[in-house]
């Protein structure tokens, strides 16, 4: 039976007619579009980073009621991960053990780091002196806690909390797995709520100056996002001071938030420690992972006696 003529070309040989050949091409051009904006499209963010228990998702955290919000302006997305933004990463989860803390009262705060394999990890690098550093923070960025939790056997950790105030908080695990020379430092952190009607504080304006305890800290540095060298210089009654005892292995210790959403800055102290002569100037290699208003906590010791003082700093 001969087969009813069609217009349709025929594939079975060679595409010898012009129209033919245009018809192929033409067929071609949206599935390369659509093939283009798949290898575009970025992947969705994993259930320890949107929606689970304790955490926010990585765009940001939950605000709460009067203070400012979390979220990024579209298409302003730093490397949240990096920043700290994330309850997992490169394989290792935050995972809170406690629902979380109560309002007014101090709190025994029990997490796990699962590795790769999904089981606690036991064994962590030394990091300027600690095994891991704890942070807690409001989202107002009032409320500041830098603790050292102890490590049990099967890898839990506790961290002893002084008491919140009501609002959302974020928590942070600052470490390095003990799996080689070249193992990178990681920060992780959560979210938890603690129950009762939040009261907010203004963030004070930024500014190179700041006393607490009688000493002042001056900034002499206008950082810019990205890498940068911040310098600080310790004061008391106008005098320079120059007997800052070893603290964490370093002079002084320097950590940052973001306003907003929190983002955590990384920042190391340079130079070297030799006895309690340290001061008046410190120096640190800073990376701000986005322009904004970022307070800053600088601590140090002073017999026997431990000092933070805290500042707005604007980066550009």
């Amino acid at each position: 039976m001969t087969a009813p003529p069609t217009d349709r070309p025929s594939f079975a040989g060679p595409l010898a007619h012009p129209l033919a050949r245009r018809w192929l091409l033409a067929s071609c051009v949206p599935v390369l579009l659509v093939l283009g904006m798949a290898l575009t499209v970025p992947p969705a963010p994993s259930a320890a980073t949107a929606g689970a228990p304790g955490s926010a998702d990585m765009a940001g955290m939950p605000g709460m009621a009067g203070m400012p919000g979390t979220e990024h302006p579209a298409g302003d997305s730093p490397d949240l991960a990096a920043a700290g933004l994330a309850a997992e990463r490169n394989g290792y989860r935050l995972d809170l053990a406690d629902p979380g803390p109560t309002a007014g009262r101090a709190t025994d705060l029990r997490f796990t780091i699962a590795g790769p394999d999904g089981s606690p990890v036991t064994d962590f690098a030394v990091h300027q002196t600690k095994k891991l550093h704890f942070y807690a923070i409001r989202s107002d960025l009032t409320g500041f806690q830098h603790l050292h939790p102890d490590l049990a056997e099967d890898g839990t950790w506790t961290a002893a909390l002084a008491a919140l105030a009501p609002g959302t908080w974020r928590l942070y695990a600052d470490f390095v797995p003990n799996t080689g020379p070249h193992a990178a430092e990681l920060v992780l952190s959560r979210t938890v709520t603690v129950p009762s009607e939040a009261a907010p504080v203004p963030l004070p304006a930024p500014g190179d100056t700041a006393t607490a305890d009688g000493y002042t800290v001056t900034l002499t540095a206008r950082p810019t996002a990205g890498a940068h060298r911040l310098t600080a210089v310790v004061s008391r009654d106008g005098r320079p001071v120059g007997d800052l005892q070893p603290y964490l292995d370093a002079y002084a210790h320097l950590s940052a938030f973001h306003e907003g959403d929190l983002a955590m800055a990384h920042l190391h102290p340079a130079g070297t420690v030799d006895g309690d002569r340290g001061g008046p100037e410190l120096t640190f290699q800073a990376l701000f992972p986005e322009p904004g208003n970022w307070r800053v906590f600088l601590q140090f010791r002073t017999s026997g006696q431990l000092h933070t003082v805290a500042l707005t700093l604007r980066v550009d």
